[in-house]
């Protein structure tokens, strides 16, 4: 991949018109700090002017036809893949995942955009049989969904493109319009998306797109009256901050989580081995769905180690650009430190480091670790890192138990042939959504997504997160 060099500063698009800050912040790439772009640095009155726009716009995105939203999302969809390499180049140079990664959530964001544009079409509601009680007689009655109107769309660091238009895409296919703060870290993407939405055509005020601080502009979005929801990508921290400032507004949350995946001793163990070295280590563990935790049944997990080992060895560490590299850096040098640090308390407290876990600057060499405590951050919290633990069990109902022992509850995984006890692990894992004979970090972008406990509030996938940011109204007449 060609590198990407320091361009002139972007801009805030607000009201379809390209807007400038007093102060900017420097972007770089993770791996060496390379300085890649540079954008406003927002203060609350964007937040003003863009609520302003956005609502301003409303009316107009109500009265189009689903057709014309979907559309508008198909020519956003067509425009992003004519400029799919340079999309894959600005997720490469702002996130430091490795440019196969970078190449792969560009294309995937096609698919999100059609799914939307599909459920656009078929946005509907449903007949209510009034006379299903007798005081229903001689009435008639339909249900109608309406967009909720202004929806502030809080989107992270990690998968800045094809995540942030799991918001945007369906806000805009229920007729509502987007004030879009990307994580400050990662915002090119996002001024790429604002002018594909100028170039398709999309009205103004529909999209409206501001860079800045989390804890400033995020928080504004957060306590504006003006936003009917709010829908946010992050720490949980972050997260139970926002839904207490956030008053009457509707609030979505995608937050943290610590995957599990549990190895039945009949499963097949190649698969098992590889789809567990992908799903720990793509994008050095930076994915809420990474496999941090796997159970491997007593009577396997010697084999099972072994093989892991070899195979997260046999990863490559290098510069995000090399089309060959398999691991590059973290977000930054304090999130490296700080994985070092987790790997570092688990040695002390009797972990033993099969391989890995060695860091420069912002790359840490994925980690394989085994016997440990529960009460490691490892065990219990979300590491957010190339890091993965191998715990053993004998029973299949303890290695579900210990699964559930965290705070969250996102996705997890199993590997077995007994379909009985598949769906026994399903049925009992506190999670918003189970793989079987797969890895808890499986996501096609149509499907359901969310967690339970403090993993968030809601679904998304295109048509899900539609009924989330639309209001059901009800229609009854006499006939």
């Amino acid at each position: 991949m060609t590198p990407l060099k320091l361009q002139e500063t972007s801009l805030n698009y607000i009201g379809g018109e390209w807007v400038d800050a007093a102060a900017h912040e420097v972007v770089k790439l993770p791996y060496d700090g390379t300085p890649v772009g540079q954008v406003p640095r927002s203060e609350i009155d964007a937040v003003d002017r863009a609520v302003a726009a956005a609502r301003q716009a409303l009316a107009q995105m109500r009265e189009m036809g689903n057709c014309d939203r979907a559309d508008l999302l198909l020519r956003i969809a067509d425009l992003m893949k004519r400029d799919v390499a340079e999309y894959a180049q600005l997720i490469c140079a702002e996130t430091g995942k490795p440019a196969k990664e970078a190449r792969v959530e560009a294309e995937r964001s096609l698919a999100t955009l059609a799914a939307a544009a599909h459920e656009a079409r078929q946005l509907h509601g449903e007949v209510v049989p009034m006379d299903f009680a007798a005081m229903g007689k001689g009435r008639m009655a339909i249900t109608v969904r309406e967009p909720l109107g202004a929806i502030a769309c809080i989107t992270p660091f990690n998968v800045p493109l094809n995540l942030a238009l799991h918001k945007v895409a369906p806000a805009l296919a229920a007729g509502n319009v987007v004030i879009h703060k990307p994580a400050s870290k990662t915002p090119l993407s996002a001024v790429k998306l604002a002018r594909t939405m100028e170039e398709a055509g999309a009205p103004k005020g529909a999209y409206n797109l501001i860079t800045g601080s989390g804890a400033r502009v995020g928080m504004a979005m957060a306590e504006h009256p003006g936003i009917a929801m709010l829908t946010f990508t992050g720490s949980p921290e972050v997260g139970r901050t926002i839904k207490s400032r956030a008053g009457f507004k509707k609030v979505t949350l995608e937050l943290g989580n610590n995957s599990a995946v549990i190895v039945e001793p009949e499963a097949d163990l190649a698969t098992a081995v590889a789809r567990t070295t992908q799903g720990a280590f793509s994008h050095s563990g930076q994915v809420c769905i990474s496999v941090q935790r796997v159970f491997v049944h007593r009577s396997i997990a010697g084999v099972f180690v072994e093989r892991l080992k070899a195979s997260t060895e046999a990863l490559k560490i290098g510069h995000p650009y090399d089309e060959s590299t398999d691991i590059s850096s973290l977000i930054d040098e304090a999130e490296a430190i700080r994985i070092e640090q987790w790997i570092a308390e688990a040695v002390a407290g009797g972990a033993k480091v099969v391989t890995g876990g060695r860091r420069k600057f912002a790359t840490v060499a994925p980690a394989v670790l085994v016997d440990v405590p529960a009460a490691c951050h490892i065990s219990c919290q979300e590491a957010f890192g190339p890091v993965v633990a191998v715990y053993t069990y004998e029973n299949l109902d303890d290695a579900i138990e210990r699964a559930n022992a965290t705070p969250y509850g996102l996705q997890a995984g199993i590997f077995t042939n007994d379909i009985q006890r598949a769906f026994r692990a399903a049925r009992k894992l506190e999670v918003g959504g189970v793989m079987i004979n797969d890895i808890p970090m499986y996501r096609a972008d149509h499907m359901p997504y969310g967690g339970v406990k403090e993993s968030g509030t809601g679904r998304e996938g295109p048509r899900y997160a539609i009924e989330e940011m639309t209001e059901m109204k009800l229609i009854c007449w006499k006939v």
